[in-house]
């Protein structure tokens, strides 16, 4: 399956919105933890959306390092390529 970095990121903002609670506008800067206040249980429920959706799967230590919807965008394009 190949999607660009734009279908990427439309999909993440898709699967952002259960758990964008005060409806912050999803930009690709747009921070997890100081933007839109995800805890990490939540982070690890919506990444569990974002593995099933692209039938991929993302490592823990991967994820320390993604802070921003586009750091995500980068991390699954990478593992569905």
């Amino acid at each position: 399956m190949t999607a660009s970095p734009e279908d990427i990121f439309d999909k993440l903002c898709e699967l952002l919105i259960p758990f964008n609670k005060n409806g912050i506008e999803l930009k690709p800067d747009t921070e997890f933890s100081a933007d839109l206040s995800i805890d990490s249980v939540s982070v690890m429920d919506f990444v569990m959306e974002v593995e099933d959706h692209f039938d991929i799967d993302i490592p823990l230590n991967v994820l320390g390092d993604t802070h921003t919807v586009s750091d995500l965008v980068k991390v699954v394009e990478s593992r569905i390529g």
